[in-house]
């Protein structure tokens, strides 16, 4: 029987077709560095559950006069782009605002002087405490607190709008929805905003009110709500609202914010519990470690069955093929579920076929994918979007570590045909020219010109400053490849394949001896960027190289002279390792990618270090990067910051628009303690290796407790000593595994 065809759904095909046409000559600005505003914003109180977030001044406002990436978001679509709180027509004076969890903050205020009646209210005599929970839904509540001794009259207003702007257009890029925003609506307590895309989608903003208003007031697209405030001496008073998005009618009884953040409360205590636990004898450390795994949780967004780390908030909340998986090797350590998850996750959208316009191969791991109108419509490719070099090896990498350290040779049962696919893409998508080496080139009009990790336009670049032209074969995708086919080896020879897994290391065996003569520039005692499409060497000097170390794929006489530059003043700031030398003539300390600071960038680069023997350099990016998280709101590690030199400054100078949260950053931690302590799995021999620990002289002690290898779990005390020497002791063993300790 031959189905008949959907006239609307065909018009909405055609639609989408027609606007992909046209993006064709459109700029390439969806992806790579985030556009700076003219006013860029300031640090936000970011929240975020499954794959809802906001984000707000540190007020607890939502402001539309600044493209800062303010919000209520729901499935890369802006739900809430205005909330403003006044008391007497006038704004709260800030006292102070704390994120509780990764979903909820405090903020406290007080009044400017008032007007009441005949008399007035001094300033500072009426609290306004703020609470602010996201889950399914978003809820804010304000209680206003009399301390005057008098009665006090006043108005309590709350302004109110939605935009429903694409995430992709919030952040700056040139393309624009263009759909119809319906008139906002009240219905006795509740106000409704809404918007009906260009294919036809219809979303909603439902804020139910509670208590009922004195007063709302539709001006246009923005809605104020007035509560009529009249407090005794003492007395208090509570308002509240719940924000719920709506996508295509789909509504639903919103519970309470009491049992949302009993249920958000019990998430934390369970996803916390499941993790190996890190403590020391010093506070600051242990905050920083603390925020990392708030902030990792509050990432975690599902994906199908499973889930994985968003990349970051605000632009950042999707699925990410490389971030994902780079933070789930940070963080191996002390939560290898995020591991499999995210491997999972992955695997189920695993390209199937070739497409030039998403930049898909069959096998390759995905980039990134969005559920807005813009990708929605076609104009921008990411459905998902697959254009990224590493995401592919990374897969395999982490599939090999994650086996490493629990033996879970059903979940690698499972991913064995994505497993197969990868490899596959590598060998034949991947060397775009049969020269051993893996290469990008973008294909997408729409597409990433860059597709590593440093993937904003100017990213890659010759040592004159001028722009590699590809296929680019990135030095530090090779290491990924080397270290991703020996890892996987392990998987194919437990599943019964020694063969394969011999061809895997004999493969990877032959790409370093390749890569060490290819990539070597000899009078700069350093490996170049790239090779560009004519098999020049991109001979900048970068941070990429020590992604090799780490991966092990650099000839040990090399190390040396790579571990040297790397700590040399015109790569490290003092605050971590730049991304470009500051000798290069592209260097700008204030760009995303050629001369800013990233922590993922340095935990790897100290985790390489250490591999190599270099324990001191090791400990002094852990240091550098302690010191930024001592100094910063929370302490927490923002995804990059400028790369000035830290003589110039008594505090890090911040990229304006870093993601904080950000996945790999929150991470760094976990492997900055993992290569102090020289840790690492064999659970199919039932091994922890204890390597060269080192504590630096700042952290006396560190315990690791319920560390997972196999089906067993350890905790040890590390301790360090006058002598500079760091000792250890086995406190707990549950089931069958062994410590060994190298010298």
């Amino acid at each position: 029987m031959t189905s008949q065809p959907d006239p609307e759904h065909e018009a909405e095909r055609d639609r989408a077709l027609s606007v992909r046409d046209r993006t064709a000559e459109l700029p390439r600005d969806t992806e790579g560095a985030p556009t700076v505003q003219a006013q860029a914003r300031g640090e936000l109180l970011a929240l975020k559950s499954a794959a809802q977030f906001v984000c707000t001044r540190p007020d607890g406002s939502i402001r539309p006069a600044l493209a800062s990436g303010e919000g209520f978001y729901a499935s890369d679509t802006r739900h809430l782009s205005e909330l403003r709180l006044t008391i007497g027509g006038l704004q709260p004076v800030l006292l102070s605002s704390a994120m509780e969890s990764g979903h909820h903050a405090v903020i406290n205020a007080t009044n400017p002087a008032l007007p009441d009646g005949p008399a007035r209210v001094p300033q500072e005599t009426l609290n306004l405490r703020q609470t602010i929970l996201v889950a399914d839904d978003l809820y804010y509540g304000v209680v206003v607190r009399s301390f005057h001794p008098r009665a006090v009259a006043t108005e309590v207003e709350v302004s109110l709008a939605a935009d429903f702007a694409d995430v992709f257009e919030v952040r700056g890029v040139g393309r624009r929805t263009a759909g119809r925003l319906v008139p906002p609506t009240r219905e006795g307590d509740l106000v409704r905003f809404a918007y009906v895309a260009v294919d036809g989608q219809r979303r909603e903003t439902l804020v139910a009110l509670h208590p009922s208003p004195r007063r709302v007031a539709i001006d246009g697209d923005q809605v104020h709500v007035a509560w009529g405030v009249e407090l005794a001496a003492g007395a208090e008073f509570e308002l509240g609202l719940t924000v719920e998005p709506v996508v295509a009618g789909r509504a639903s009884a919103a519970p309470s914010a009491q049992a949302s953040a009993e249920r958000l409360e019990a998430d934390d205590e369970e996803w916390t519990g499941a993790c190996g636990r890190i403590s020391s004898d010093n506070e600051l450390f242990d905050a920083l470690i603390d925020a990392s795994l708030r902030d990792l949780h509050a990432l975690m967004m599902p994906v199908g069955d499973s889930e994985l780390p968003a990349a970051g908030i605000p632009w950042y909340v999707a699925p990410f093929g490389r971030d994902s998986l780079l933070s789930a090797c940070e963080v191996m350590m002390i939560n290898p579920e995020v591991a499999r998850g995210t491997l999972l996750a992955l695997a189920g959208l695993q390209a199937g076929a070739d497409e030039a316009w998403r930049d898909a191969e069959p096998g390759k791991i995905l980039h990134e994918v969005r559920t807005g109108e813009l990708a929605r419509t076609g104009q921008i490719p990411h459905t998902p979007y697959y254009g990224t070099v590493d995401a592919t090896p990374l897969f395999l990498m982490v599939a090999g570590g994650y086996y490493r350290w629990t033996l879970d040779l059903d979940t690698m049962r499972r991913l064995r045909p994505a497993l197969d696919a990868a490899l596959q893409w590598i060998d034949r998508w991947g060397d775009r020219d049969g020269d051993g080496f893996v290469e990008y080139e973008r294909r997408s009009p729409a597409g990433l010109r860059n597709q590593g990790w440093k993937d904003s336009d100017d990213a890659i670049m010759h040592a004159d400053g001028s722009l590699a032209q590809g296929p680019i074969a990135l030095v530090e995708v090779q290491g990924y490849v080397y270290e991703a086919k020996l890892r996987i080896a392990d998987v194919y020879e437990a599943l019964g394949e020694g063969g394969h897994a011999d061809r895997l290391r004999g493969e990877a065996a032959a790409l370093r001896v390749a890569f060490n003569e290819a990539f070597w520039m000899a009078e700069e005692g350093f490996f170049a960027l790239a090779l560009d499409g004519a098999k020049n060497q991109v001979r900048s000097v970068t941070s990429n190289p020590a992604h090799c170390l780490y991966c092990g794929i650099v000839d040990d006489e090399k190390a040396r002279l790579v571990g040297e530059r790397l700590m040399a003043p015109d790569m490290f700031s003092g605050w971590g390792i730049r991304t470009l030398s500051s000798l290069s003539p592209a260097y700008n300390p204030m760009s995303y990618h050629n001369g800013s600071v990233w922590p993922h960038d340095n935990a790897i680069a100290a985790a390489g270090l250490k591999r190599y023997g270099f324990d001191a350099a090791t400990s002094r990016i852990a240091a550098a990067l302690f010191d930024v998280a001592s100094g910063a709101r929370d302490s927490r590690l923002p995804e990059l910051f400028c790369g000035f030199r830290r003589s110039e400054s008594r505090a890090i100078v911040a990229y304006p628009v870093a993601c904080i949260p950000q996945a790999w950053a929150a991470a760094a931690p976990f492997m900055l303690v993992q290569s102090l302590l020289g840790i690492s799995a064999y659970a199919p021999e039932n091994r922890l290796i204890v390597d060269r620990p080192r504590l630096p002289d700042w952290l006396g002690s560190v315990e690791l407790r319920d560390i997972r290898v196999g089906e067993a779990r350890v905790s040890l005390a590390f301790n360090y000593s006058a002598s500079g020497a760091t000792g250890f002791t086995l406190l707990e063993q549950h089931g069958d595994v062994r410590v060994t300790m190298s010298a």
